[in-house]
């Protein structure tokens, strides 16, 4: 049996997205957009970028739309 893990920047941005939900969501977006740039190191940012462009199904929209109003990845992230 295999078992698949959620990788961790996906894990805690959905999390993040959650407590979102209910409220208007380019708020929301703009408010988590503003959580990961303030805390979230780098490369974990820029893994979350990748994934948002490559548009995985594992994303929250609201992180989908966050990850959009982030700046891009350093190069040697």
């Amino acid at each position: 049996m295999t078992t698949t893990q959620t990788p961790p920047h996906i894990r805690m941005s959905n999390e993040i997205a959650v407590q979102f939900h209910r409220r208007d969501p380019a708020w929301a977006a703009e408010q988590i957009a503003a959580h990961i740039r303030s805390f979230w190191d780098p490369r974990m940012r820029a893994r979350l970028l990748a994934d948002a462009a490559a548009a995985d199904d594992r994303l929250d929209p609201l992180v989908l739309a966050a990850a959009a109003l982030l700046p891009p990845a350093p190069e040697h992230a």
